[in-house]
This record gives C-alpha cells, sequence and structure tokens, in this order.
C-alpha cells in the first residue's frame, strides 16, 4: 500500500472536514498538521515508511519564523489593510457616486456604469472585498432600485465591480500569493494590472451593451429628477475632477513608485496609508472614533492572516513529510494530456475549489503544492500565479460560499432575495471566465508589463 498517498488524502479530506466545524481557519489548518504528525510518527515507527524521514516537526517553528514572522515584504499587508478601511471611511465612494451620478444621468445604465467605475477605482485603492461591496450595496443599490432598475442586474454588477479589488493591485491576495509562492509582489501586482482592468471593462462592455438593448431594465433617470441633481451639482466637469483626483492621484502614488521602481510594495504600503489618512483630513471625515475603527479591524484582519500563515506552515511542513509533493507532482504529470491539458485540469480544480472555499486557504494550501509542477511544464511562474488569480475571483460569486453574495445580502433591502442574488451574478461569472480564457490565449496581457516595467541594475 501507498501510505504516503493514504496519508495526503486522509490529510485534505480531514482539513476539508474541519471547515465545515465552524473552528477557525488556522486553527483547523494548525490541528490537522500536529494529528498527522503524531499519525506519521507511529506510522513511520512500524516501519511502513521507508523513503521518508518524517521527523520533521522542528521545521515548524523555524519556517514559522522565517516565512512568517521575519518577513520584511508582509509588512505590506497590514498597511494596505489600513489603507482601504482607512478610503473606506473617507467619503470618497460616496462623492464620487454623487458626481459620476450627475454626469451619466441622461444615460440608459447611468447608475450601473457609475457603479462599474467606482469598483475599479476601489479595488485600486483599498482592495478590501468586503468593505467594498458593502459600501457599494449601501449607497447604490437602494437608489438604483428607486430608479426602476431589474434587481438581478442591480445586485450582479455591485457584487462583481465589488470583487475586482482582489485581482487589481494592491491585491491583499497577490501579497499572499507572492509570499506563498516565492515571487516578486511587484511583478505580480505588474501582471495582474491588465487583466483586472480587462475584467472591469468586460463588465463595463456587458453593462453598457444590456441598457442599450433592454433601456427598461436599466433606464435613465428622469427628466425632473436629472434637472434636480445638475442643479444641485453644479459645474459637472468640476464636480467630477473633484472626486476623480484624489484618488486617482494616491493610485498613482502607490502603483506608480512601485511599476517604475521607484519604491518597494512594502514602501509604496506606506505611502498609501499615509496618503488615505490624509484624504481622510482633507474629507473632514478623520476623527478618534474612525482611527480606533479603522486601527481594530486593521488588527484583526491582519491577526486573522498571519494565524492563517501560521497554520499554513504547520500543515504545509507536515504534508511534505508525508511526500505530499511527490504525490501532487506524480498526479499531475501522470495525466494523459499534454502542457495545456493539465494546466486546464489545475485550473479547474482552483475553480470548483472555489465554490467551497474561501480564497485563503486555496492559496495557503492548495497552490503552494501545485506550483512547482508549473515550471517542469515549461510555464512562466508568474502568469501562472495571475491566471490563478483570475480563476480565485470567481469564488467571491460562487454559491455556495461565494462571500460577496454574503456581504451583499447582508445590507441588501428586504426585497432582495438570495435567488436574486444568484440570477444576477451568473452572467458575470462567466464574463469572468471569458477573462481568463483571453489571458490563458495570450500570456503577453500577463507578461507584458514585468517584462517592460524599470527594474534597478537592468
Amino acid at each position: 500500500m501507498d501510505w504516503n498517498l493514504v496519508f495526503v488524502i486522509g490529510m485534505f479530506l480531514f482539513f476539508i472536514g474541519g471547515l465545515f466545524t465552524g473552528y477557525p481557519l488556522a486553527f483547523v489548518l494548525g490541528g490537522t498538521a500536529v494529528i498527522f504528525a503524531l499519525l506519521g510518527e507511529v506510522v513511520d515507527y512500524f516501519g511502513f515508511f521507508v523513503d521518508v524521514n518524517f521527523r520533521w516537526m522542528g521545521n515548524v517553528v523555524r519556517r514559522t519564523y522565517g516565512n512568517v514572522m521575519s518577513n520584511f515584504g508582509l509588512v505590506a499587508l497590514p498597511m494596505f489593510v489600513f489603507m482601504g478601511h482607512m478610503l473606506d471611511r473617507s467619503g470618497i465612494a460616496l462623492t464620487l457616486l454623487r458626481a459620476l451620478q450627475v454626469a451619466l444621468a441622461a444615460v440608459p445604465g447611468g447608475l450601473a456604469i457609475a457603479v462599474t467605475l467606482i469598483g475599479i477605482v476601489l479595488a485600486a485603492s483599498t482592495g478590501i472585498i468586503g468593505a467594498s461591496v458593502v459600501l457599494l450595496t449601501t449607497l447604490a443599490l437602494p437608489t438604483m432600485l428607486k430608479e426602476r432598475y431589474q434587481k438581478e442586474i442591480s445586485v450582479g454588477v455591485i457584487a462583481a465591480s465589488g470583487t475586482l479589488g482582489i485581482l487589481i493591485p494592491p491585491s491583499i491576495m497577490l501579497i499572499v500569493m507572492g509570499d506563498q509562492l516565492n515571487l516578486s509582489v511587484g511583478d505580480l501586482f505588474l501582471g495582474a494590472l491588465i487583466p483586472g482592468l480587462m475584467l472591469g471593462g468586460l463588465y463595463l462592455f456587458y453593462t453598457i451593451g444590456l441598457s442599450a438593448m433592454g433601456p427598461n431594465l436599466a433606464p435613465p433617470m428622469a427628466p425632473d429628477r436629472r434637472a434636480e441633481m445638475v442643479a444641485e451639482g453644479g459645474n459637472i466637469w468640476l464636480l467630477l475632477l473633484k472626486a476623480l483626483v484624489p484618488p486617482v492621484f494616491l493610485i498613482f502614488a502607490v502603483l506608480g513608485s512601485i511599476f517604475f521602481g521607484i519604491a518597494s510594495p512594502t514602501e509604496a504600503s506606506g505611502v498609501g496609508a499615509m496618503g488615505a489618512t490624509l484624504l481622510a483630513v482633507a474629507n473632514r471625515k478623520l476623527t478618534l472614533g474612525t482611527l480606533k475603527e479603522v486601527m481594530t479591524a486593521t488588527g484583526s484582519t491582519t491577526a486573522f492572516i498571519f494565524a492563517a500563515f501560521i497554520g499554513a506552515t504547520a500543515f504545509a511542513v507536515v504534508m511534505r513529510g508525508l511526500g505530499g509533493d511527490d504525490v501532487i507532482h506524480g498526479l499531475l504529470t501522470g495525466l494523459p494530456f499534454d502542457r495545456y491539458g493539465i494546466l486546464m485540469v489545475i485550473l479547474a480544480v482552483i475553480f470548483v475549489l472555489g465554490f467551497f472555499l474561501d480564497w485563503v486557504e486555496i492559496v495557503l494550501i492548495i497552490l503552494p503544492l501545485m506550483a512547482p509542477v508549473i515550471p517542469t511544464l515549461g510555464f512562466d511562474p508568474i502568469w501562472f500565479a495571475v491566471l490563478a488569480a483570475v480563476c480565485l475571483q470567481t469564488s467571491f460569486l460562487t454559491p455556495p460560499v461565494g462571500f460577496a453574495l454574503f456581504y451583499l445580502k447582508a445590507v441588501a433591502p428586504a426585497s432582495i432575495t438570495t435567488l436574486h442574488i444568484y440570477r444576477g451574478i451568473m452572467v458575470f461569472v462567466l464574463l469572468q471566465l471569458i477573462g481568463l480564457t483571453a489571458t490563458v490565449l495570450w500570456p503577453e496581457l500577463v507578461l507584458w508589463l514585468p517584462e517592460a516595467a524599470y527594474k534597478p541594475g537592468r
């Protein structure tokens, strides 16, 4: 009997079963690692493991300290989280929504277009999915329903636009992915930019086309209401300028400094945190209470992710002690497909797992086991990582564990049912798969910017 295969499969099944118990992810990962470490020691003691020295548990402490606690690159994570939560409370999204609502008042689907554009801006400045979806739902959904928008279109646009932050940099997921796959976070940011904007463009194209073909689904604003908003807003171009310049300037300050080699992602994250704080001050939204809320939310999010890091480190060490890398490599390379067929299998597995697992579990556990196969197939690791990120974005919209759907339902009016939400996101999941297909067919969408970017010493 192949005890390595038995233990690897058993460890995965035990981990997935543990997730459904409701225990925190970090405890499930760490507990699974401890249990199977002890089981492995017992089985190894009786001689069932012939070629594997399983006494790896001492590596857990060394790996936790070296890869997590003393990893300077992970400083960017709490800084970008702080930046996102501070911008969420700075009032920028509300100002931008009002400006775009006035500018697009006469356009069919104008409010849906405005939500998509705000989703892109929020994605490039916050990257906090929960905050973006809740904010867009609270600000835009009541107005869309009041303007007689179809419910499915309203919730679909909000949910999809709110999830763009997981892909468009600065993305927390890309930072975690870079750490787990030993890839440059700056290169991942560069590689994900075009696919992320492409997805936003697909959402815009669909929204504009649907509104043009079916104006009753997303009607323009009534003339009297339009005239009232224009009178209240004053000069439309000045209003747009005031609303767009601050967040766009912050985006260029953060991402531009990374893209042009002026600062590392860690240094740029500090710029972003300070810039978001200054924007809150400029909008008169920064109070002691707001600062306390932002710091509490940042600490909570950071603690969750770092605890998951520690649990995942223990899990990965034990899995490797069981020969997990060799088992996964053998299973994938043994498939009767060419290299693109194997890639499709990997992406299909990630897509299906996204129905049931959060991106954190997939990035911390699944990707590190699959990633070593990619160079042997002749694929660029940066390209694969961005493909996985595009694929993982669907996990926020696919039931039953699509977190964007839970966020939206929690703050939506009572007239919005779960069925409305499920029907509304179906087209956007299809658009995400179209974006994924385009990224597979044209790797240049990912690799062009990292190869063209200036890097010191090049």
